[in-house]
C-alpha cells in the first residue's frame, strides 16, 4: 500500500449556523481513484475546496507529500500540484486553449510582457500528453464542452498536477465523451497521479474508482475499497438504508379516471397516442431520447398544440387548453429541467412557491404576504427543504432542495393530476428516495400521477404501470409481473404495434 500523496485528519469547517465539516479524516494515495460520495449538503464540495485553497479549515491538518500543507489559495494550490476541476469550467471562452490554461499563471518577461512563445509551446506539450486534437492557439468558445474539459485538464500537465479533483465532470457529458473522459482518467492514473472522483452517478463511481468515502452531514461514515462492496453498502452508508427501502409503491386503490387522452398526435414529435390514468395511480412513461415523451406530456398541458386527439378530463370531453387553463382546472406539469424551466433561480423559496398562483395570495393588487409566507412554511417543512431563509436565491440551494422547491410550487395548487418528467435528475441518492416516498404519499391521498423517467428500475420502482415509447409512439403497457427491465429494453428497441402486457 502507498503512502498517502494528500491527507487531512480531523478537520472541520464551520459556515453560519452549518458545521459543513466535522472532524474528517480524508486520503489521496499515488494513482488511485478514490470516490468522494454523499447526499446533497454532505460536504463533499466544501471538502473539496478546502483541499484546492477554496476555503481554510477551522481546525485539523493537512498533509501534503509527507509535509503540513498551507494554502493561500486555489492558484498556490494549482501551482504546488492541486488542481480541483469544477462542474462548471472556470474558463474564459474569448480567450485562447494556451490562456486558459495559464489562466492566473501566465509567464512575463521582466517588463510585463506576456511570453506567447514559451506559452504556446508548454500549452502545446500539455495538449499533446493527452492526445488532444486541438492546439493552443484555438479561440475557447469554438470548443465543444467535452474539450473545454480537456483544456481544464490539461491544466494537471501543465502544472505537474500530482492531485486531480474531478467534481461531477461527467453532467454536461455524451455517453462517447463520458469514455474518453474516462480514457483520460486512467492515462493520469497510470502517472501515478492521485484523483477525487465526485459523482451522484454509482456506475460510473464503481466503473472508475478504487477507493470509495461516504460523506453524511459532514461526517465521514467510512471508507471501502469498490471491488469489496456494492450499491447496497453505499446506499446504506448515504442514508442510512439499503436499496430495498429505497423505491416506495403506493397501494394500489385506484379511483375515478382524472385524465384520458385518445389519438394525440403531433406532427414530427408523436403520433395517435392514447393512455388514460385514475385517482390513486402512478402511471410510468419510459423511453428513450427523443421517443417523445417530454413532448406528449408538454401537449396534454397546454404548452403544444396538438395536430389530432380527444382530451377527456374526468370523464368530460374538453377542448385542449392553454397551461393557465390547465392550472386552473388542476393539472400540474414538473417540467425536465428545474433550472431554465422550473425556476426563477434569482428569486427565493417564497417567491418560486407562489408564483404560478399570484391571484391566490393577492388582494386586489396587493399581495398577501402573510398568506404567502405560510403556504410556503408548509411545504418546506412537508418536503424537509434546507434553506436559510424564504429569500435565499434558490440558484444557491443543491439540486434537490431545487427540485423539491418546483414541486412545491405546484402542490400549493392542490392538483387533482401530477405530471412529473425526470423528477429525480442531477439530485443525490437521499433527495431521489425522498421524491419517490413523495410520489407514493400523493397517489395514496387521490392525486393521478404520472411519471417520467429514463431510469427504469425508477420508473419500474414507483408506477403501477408503465408505458413504453419509441419513435413518437407508445408500443406497449406494462403492468403486474410483466413490468421488468427486460420487456422495457425490448419493446423500446423494437418499435412495433401497441401492445398490452398483464
Amino acid at each position: 500500500m502507498s503512502q498517502a500523496i494528500l491527507k487531512v485528519e480531523g478537520i472541520t469547517k464551520t459556515f453560519p449556523g452549518v458545521k459543513a465539516l466535522d472532524n474528517v479524516s480524508f486520503d489521496i494515495r499515488p494513482g488511485e481513484v478514490h470516490a468522494l460520495v454523499g447526499e446533497n449538503g454532505a460536504g463533499k464540495s466544501t471538502l473539496m475546496k478546502t483541499l484546492a485553497g477554496l476555503h481554510r479549515c477551522d481546525g485539523g491538518e493537512i498533509f501534503y507529500q509527507g509535509a503540513p500543507l498551507s494554502l493561500s489559495g486555489p492558484l498556490d494550490a494549482r501551482r504546488k500540484g492541486i488542481l480541483l476541476i469544477h462542474q462548471e469550467l472556470s474558463l474564459s471562452p474569448e480567450l485562447s486553449v494556451a490562456e486558459n490554461i495559464y489562466l492566473g499563471a501566465w509567464q512575463t518577461n521582466r517588463f510585463g510582457m506576456l511570453k506567447k512563445r514559451e506559452l504556446r509551446r508548454n500549452a502545446t506539450t500539455a495538449l499533446e500528453a493527452l492526445g488532444c486534437g486541438f492546439g493552443p492557439d484555438v479561440r475557447l468558445g469554438t470548443l465543444s464542452v467535452a474539450m473545454q474539459q480537456m483544456v481544464e485538464i490539461a491544466r494537471a500537465e501543465a502544472f505537474s498536477a500530482n492531485v486531480v479533483i474531478f467534481d461531477e465532470p461527467t453532467a454536461s457529458l455524451t455517453d462517447s465523451e463520458k469514455d474518453q473522459l474516462f480514457q483520460t482518467i486512467r492515462g493520469l492514473k497510470a502517472r501515478g497521479v492521485g484523483i477525487v472522483y465526485i459523482s451522484h452517478k454509482m456506475d460510473e463511481i464503481f466503473d472508475i474508482t478504487d477507493r470509495i468515502t461516504v460523506l453524511r452531514d459532514g461526517q465521514v461514515q467510512g471508507t471501502v475499497d469498490t471491488a469489496d462492496t456494492d450499491l447496497n453498502q453505499i446506499t446504506r452508508m448515504m442514508i442510512g438504508r439499503t436499496l430495498d427501502a429505497y423505491f416506495v409503491k403506493a397501494k394500489a386503490e385506484f379511483g375515478d379516471e382524472v385524465l384520458r387522452v385518445e389519438g394525440l398526435s403531433k406532427r414530427g414529435l408523436f403520433s395517435d397516442a392514447s393512455f388514460s390514468v385514475r385517482q390513486g395511480e402512478v402511471l410510468g412513461l419510459y423511453g428513450l431520447v427523443g421517443a417523445g415523451r417530454s413532448e406528449l406530456v408538454e401537449t396534454v398541458f397546454g404548452v403544444r398544440r396538438a395536430d389530432a386527439g380527444r382530451l377527456f378530463w374526468k370523464g368530460r370531453e374538453i377542448d385542449w387548453p392553454t397551461p393557465r387553463q390547465s392550472i386552473d382546472m388542476g393539472m400540474a406539469l414538473v417540467p425536465e429541467s428545474r433550472k431554465e424551466q422550473g425556476l426563477v433561480l434569482m428569486m427565493g423559496g417564497r417567491e418560486n412557491t407562489s408564483l404560478p398562483h399570484l391571484r391566490r395570495f393577492s388582494d386586489l393588487t396587493v399581495m398577501n404576504r402573510a398568506r404567502e409566507m405560510a403556504v410556503y412554511e408548509k411545504y418546506r417543512s412537508a418536503l424537509s427543504i434546507k434553506t436559510t431563509g424564504p429569500d435565499q436565491a434558490v440558484s444557491q440551494l443543491s439540486g434537490g432542495n431545487q427540485q423539491k422547491f418546483v414541486l412545491a410550487k405546484w402542490l400549493c395548487a392542490e392538483p387533482g393530476l401530477i405530471i412529473l418528467d425526470e423528477p429525480t435528475r442531477g439530485i443525490d441518492v437521499g433527495s431521489k428516495s425522498a421524491i419517490h416516498e413523495l410520489i407514493a404519499d400523493l397517489a395514496e391521498q387521490g392525486l393521478a400521477v404520472i411519471v417520467i423517467s429514463s431510469e427504469m428500475p425508477e420508473v419500474l420502482g414507483v408506477s403501477h404501470r408503465v408505458l413504453a415509447m419509441s419513435e413518437g409512439s407508445i408500443v406497449a403497457e406494462f403492468k403486474g409481473d410483466a413490468m421488468t427491465e427486460e420487456h422495457l429494453i425490448d419493446s423500446v428497441s423494437h418499435a412495433r404495434e401497441p401492445v398490452a402486457a398483464e
